[in-house]
């Protein structure tokens, strides 16, 4: 079973004017929840007694709060849990990468332009490939962030894959669409919208999204609750169910849907966005 995980954190460092997010700060009420609530989720999955994926997908950056490090550490050496990963904007201290079982643990990194400088964003990208961790490097394709795009994929390691997101609400021509292809060859199943509404779907059932009251929804597109996790309530209610909604526009939705390939493409990497073949640090 595949679980993204979203706590109450929403508070991030940066300040990406795409990003309704941004230079947001938690208060401490809320920090100490957070904790408490990625706590209580590190201990159920503990006890789990299926093999387990986690992705954290925090509004905010999770990566600066050492809570979430210290979970992924723990979960990388949970013997059922194949993957522990998160997305992170990267700009976090990494020596604790050391501590984790590198062959579970997984960063999806994203480049913000504006945000940081290039060399700072691959001296992290180095010290990952270093120690051996996972990770896909990649950007919005908004028209600002091309020329910076190339750039990093220059000078990465070819082996890395670099994925690129839509912009939302940016509508690309073909020669835009085009340019951005021959960074990421997968950019066509994130600049148009899938139709999902009665297509079968992963969601609900081998994979959830979890809240930090323990809500668990099919994903974190779909507002219906199924139940809750700590008390079980969920469970009578997993199970495949066609998706209710008209279109899906996000990775982390449509990557579960049954009528695209991208178990496939993904395979072995479809929590991190890693296309199958690629392995820590190179091929």
């Amino acid at each position: 079973m595949r679980i993204l995980y979203r706590g109450p954190l929403a508070s991030c460092n940066y300040d990406c004017p795409y990003c309704p997010f941004a230079k947001r700060r938690d208060p401490p009420e809320l920090l100490r929840a957070d904790r408490a609530a990625l706590r209580r989720f590190v201990d159920w999955v503990r006890a789990a007694d299926e093999p387990i994926e986690v992705l954290f997908t925090p509004w905010g950056e999770g990566l600066t709060r050492s809570w979430y490090r210290e979970a992924l550490v723990e979960l990388s050496h949970l013997p059922h849990v194949g993957r522990a990963a998160i997305q992170t904007n990267l700009s976090g201290r990494l020596g604790w990468v050391a501590d984790a079982d590198r062959s579970r643990l997984a960063l999806w990194c994203t480049y913000h332009p504006g945000q940081t400088t290039p060399e700072r964003f691959l001296a992290a990208c180095a010290t990952l490939h270093r120690h051996g961790v996972r990770h896909s490097v990649g950007v919005v394709g908004l028209p600002e962030h091309l020329g910076p795009a190339r750039e990093l994929r220059s000078r990465l390691p070819p082996e890395v894959y670099l994925w690129v997101n839509a912009a939302d609400g940016h509508a690309y021509t073909a020669e835009e669409e085009a340019a951005w292809t021959a960074l990421d060859p997968l950019f066509g199943y994130s600049v148009r919208p899938h139709a999902s509404l009665g297509r079968d779907c992963r969601t609900g059932d081998e994979a959830i999204s979890v809240f930090g009251d323990g809500t668990v929804r099919r994903c974190h597109f779909v507002a219906e609750p199924l139940g809750n996790l700590y008390d079980g309530s969920w469970a009578a209610r997993r199970g495949p169910r066609p998706c209710p909604k008209a279109a899906c526009d996000c990775h982390i939705g449509y990557v579960h849907l049954r009528t695209l390939p991208l178990y496939e493409v993904f395979e072995g990497g479809v929590l991190e966005r890693i296309p199958a073949g690629i392995r820590a640090g190179g091929r």
